[in-house]
């Protein structure tokens, strides 16, 4: 398997039909490591013509596969799971490489990417209908549920291995097929588990990876085509629209895990250094690039300074530096634009009367590294308090009470994820449920598994992606009434 040490196996052309494939004007594009802007690869710089192949290459496909039994779809996930555990440290290291996350999180990254695809190995084989009762004793009344067909998958740069086996898993366990438009920024990782899959035996066509350094000619492509059924992204709340927009006119099922303004609320009766872990372990995951990392730390005024002295003790001692050192603990911002916008939301917030408690300005290591930052006392009219970060910048605010905290939760168009710390239980069921937030985490950081629906309401998306409901997504009830 290609390595980031082996450079020269590499997987770099486009995945179309069961085929390695240059882009048909031959471009390429770079794809550098953020610590260092070093080029990692030149790659195969697709378009529109490229997008139409690896659709018509996925709908033959689906001819076949969709009468692949759920035996066989489950052993080909499995062998294709193992694999990628196989070659689980390979896939750390290239996963750093090109999207500068810390070493120890590309590992878990390969972990908990895989258990997408057990899990929805075994979910392949409890796909069942339904025989309902038949008002007419000349009639028998069946549900089957078949798959939705050809999948456009759009993956973001941040979980360049889970946010692939978290579509795709389920999407071939349902007997779907596959165009995957993998993020501009990290498409070595997408190629790469192809390179597997084709190892694992799936057949040609059935996935088919298309990089591009013009991701809405691609996009557009994908959105607009009467053969793709169902658009599945993850991304941007604009750029998701955009392909709601783009993907109306065909009447395609959709997707969308979009952006997030996930609040973190602490109640005085919270433990306090069970509270600050999850906030470190929530906030500075990936350096603050996910989209369920907590954007607004909400703390009752009881415990506030206490707070805000713990955290910014734990936020100083952070390890900066780059991925592959094994004690970094936060790695560089995956471009320019996106330290942009944390020093922009730092100045703001500074403007407007927030104290900053560390940090506040780029690291040392130049380039697009940025010190772990805290600033307290931020209100609804800083720019923090509207955008996500997707930075290390913990913004606190204080409340007074438990009517309070729910409404400045709630505060923001977003809805998907959510943290509550209390030690009262009545409490946790009660604030869980006033939040408008697809998901909530109750005295835990980090939420997210295979066994359970994730995704958000408001704007924050549609559909749910892991746990039962996750195939769901890629399966159309067909009613049947036979006639006796």
């Amino acid at each position: 398997m290609s390595t980031v040490q082996d450079s020269s196996r590499l997987c770099r052309q486009a995945h179309i039909n069961g085929r390695w494939m240059d882009a048909f004007t031959g471009q390429t594009f770079a794809v550098t490591n953020p610590a260092d802007n070093s080029v990692l690869a030149e790659v195969a710089d697709c378009g529109h013509q490229e997008g139409l192949a690896a659709i018509a290459a996925a709908h033959r496909a689906f001819q076949t596969w969709r009468r692949t039994t759920a035996l066989e779809r489950a052993r080909l996930l499995h062998r294709w799971h193992a694999l990628i555990l196989e070659h689980g440290e390979a896939l750390a290291q290239l996963i750093t490489a090109e999207g500068g996350k810390p070493i120890t999180e590309a590992r878990g990254e390969v972990a908990y990417g895989a258990s997408f695809i057990s899990w929805f190995a075994e979910e392949a084989r409890r796909i069942n209908g339904q025989v309902l009762s038949s008002p007419s004793a000349q009639r028998r009344l069946v549900v089957e549920l078949a798959p939705v067909g050809v999948v456009a998958a759009i993956t973001p740069w941040n979980f360049p291995l889970a946010m692939i086996t978290r579509k795709c898993a389920p999407a071939l366990a349902a007997g779907c097929t596959l165009v995957i438009k993998p993020a501009e920024a990290t498409p070595l990782t997408a190629l790469t588990l192809a390179e597997l899959a084709m190892q694992a035996g799936f057949p040609d066509g059935v996935i088919n990876v298309v990089p591009t350094a013009n991701p809405s000619v691609v996009g557009e492509t994908l959105a607009a085509h009467p053969q793709v059924r169902k658009l599945s992204f993850t991304g941007s709340t604009a750029v998701g629209k955009l392909l709601m927009r783009q993907a109306a006119d065909t009447v395609k099922r959709l997707s969308l895990e979009l952006g997030g303004n996930a609040p973190f609320i602490v109640f005085d009766d919270a433990d306090l250094d069970r509270a600050v872990a999850g906030a470190v372990a929530s906030k500075f995951r990936n350096s603050g690039q996910t989209c369920v990392c907590t954007n607004r730390f909400l703390v009752q005024r009881g415990i506030y300074n206490t707070f805000l002295d713990a955290l910014t003790k734990a936020v100083s001692a952070l390890r900066v530096g780059p991925g592959q050192e094994e004690t970094t603990q936060q790695g560089p911002l995956i471009s320019a634009s996106g330290l942009k916008k944390v020093q922009e939301q730092v100045a703001d917030a500074q403007d407007k009367g927030a104290r900053i408690l560390c940090g506040g300005q780029s690291h040392p290591l130049g380039g697009t590294f940025f010190t772990p930052t805290v600033a307290a006392d931020i209100t609804p009219e800083m720019r923090v308090w509207r955008e996500e970060t997707f930075g290390p910048l913990a913004a606190v605010a204080p409340f007074k009470d438990e009517a309070e905290a729910i409404s400045l939760a709630n505060d923001t168009p977003s809805g998907l994820a959510a943290y509550v710390y209390s030690r009262d239980l009545s409490r946790c069921w009660r604030v869980a449920e006033g939040l408008d937030y697809g998901m909530v985490g109750i005295n835990e950081g980090l939420i997210a598994t295979a066994e359970a629906p994730f995704g958000g309401v408001k704007e924050s998306g549609l559909g749910r992606e892991g746990g039962h409901e996750g195939i769901l997504e890629f399966l159309e009830p067909k009613y049947l009434c036979m006639g006796m």
